[in-house]
């Protein structure tokens, strides 16, 4: 989902956490924690992958050595995919030992709903069931337009990479849950016309004025921050500092990460960070013998670990709305702090993972060595 996994697990797991009888913020701060402090860690192949390796390639080629390297999508697949086990690991322990205890009881506020009955009806069982049927047979046929040889959603040449699906993600995550949100809503008699729909996506958008409102400032502020070109000076001032070290080995890649957890806090478009940073350091790193493939699942860390906790993040405010609903007398800086406790041990734990995978010399994807082979 990319950056819409922000906006869509945080309020779903404050809910799942609330219907099971624990503290519903626990869930909501937890859920956007785990999203953004592992932000580039997981499973799947996304827009995500695209980017960075987009980015990779055309800093890789300033060297005759990357004519030699088979640079793809998948070059960080193993290292993501055994991330992701681990972090999520990571997260579910610092949610239930270390944040929720923090939280205390939860005490609903007045007129908030306790203690509701969470069986489902057997209308509540067939609406799941013809929604399931519903979004399963759009993916089907998004699949079907995508896969094929030949098939029309596919990229230039056949290419699964880039492609419309993937350039379009949004509009087809968009089009799932408007179908399932209708089928279910239709099926179970809670919308009945299209006055009903109308009505239901107003209340929608008037819970989240106050957050449109606060990105028409944040965009302002960011755009001046470009204009400018800060991000631009301290990314050549970094590496001019990162040169004078002259630190090698696993060493230089754990400053690279602390590097670029840092400008992460002011720069946190992942493109315009890895622009900035991949020129020098991809490079760099190439003739100290280790692979782009490296320099990227290092980039993947510092990108990521402390997403969570810079205000430069636009769905930060997004949280602290949906907090508001359970504590309207929490802050922004409360929010901070609470998240703050993620950061440290997704960055080193993230680095530990990264150091077997140096110290063993394993792949981190498919042909995607530790060092320039």
């Amino acid at each position: 989902m990319s950056d819409v996994g922000a906006i869509v697990l945080p309020p779903l797991a404050g809910l799942v956490f609330k219907s099971a009888g624990r503290h519903p913020v626990a869930g909501l701060i937890g859920g956007f924690a785990c999203v953004t402090a592992g932000y580039a860690a997981g499973f799947t192949i996304g827009s995500l992958d695209a980017l960075y390796v987009g980015i990779t390639q055309q800093a890789a080629s300033v060297l005759p050595a990357a004519e030699g390297l088979h640079i793809h999508v998948l070059i960080n697949y193993f290292f993501t995919a055994a991330s992701s086990v681990v972090l999520g690991l990571l997260g579910g322990f610092l949610i239930s030992r270390v944040l929720e205890p923090r939280l205390g009881t939860y005490q609903a506020a007045e007129g908030e709903a306790t203690g509701e009955d969470l069986t489902l009806t057997p209308v509540q069982r067939k609406g799941l069931a013809v929604t399931c049927a519903v979004v399963g047979g759009y993916l089907a046929a998004v699949l079907a337009l995508w896969l094929p040889p030949g098939a029309p959603l596919r990229g230039e040449g056949g290419a699964f990479v880039p492609s419309p699906v993937l350039n379009g993600v949004v509009p087809v995550l968009f089009g799932a849950f408007l179908l399932a949100g209708l089928t279910y809503g239709f099926t179970v008699k809670k919308l009945t016309g299209t006055e009903d729909v109308v009505t239901a996506m107003t209340d929608s958008v008037q819970n989240m004025s106050g957050y449109i409102v606060m990105m028409f400032f944040a965009a302002q502020v960011i755009a001046v921050f470009t204009w400018s070109n800060l991000g631009v000076l301290l990314a050549v001032k970094a590496a001019a500092l990162f040169n004078s070290i002259g630190v090698t080995g696993f060493w230089a890649i754990i400053a690279f990460v602390l590097l670029a957890s840092s400008l992460n806090l002011v720069i946190l478009s992942g493109s315009a960070l890895r622009s900035l940073v991949g020129p020098v350091f991809i490079p760099a790193f190439m003739l100290m013998d280790m692979s782009p493939a490296l320099s990227q699942a290092a980039f993947r860390i510092g990108d990521s670990a402390t997403g969570a906790i810079t205000p430069m993040n636009p769905y930060l405010l997004l949280v602290l709305a949906m907090v508001r609903e359970y504590e309207p007398e929490a802050r922004l800086g409360t929010l901070i702090s609470r998240l703050a406790i993620f950061v440290v041990p997704f960055l080193l734990v993230w680095l530990a993972i990264l150091g077997i995978f140096y110290g063993l010399d394993l792949p981190l994807g498919p042909g995607a060595h530790i060092g320039v082979k």
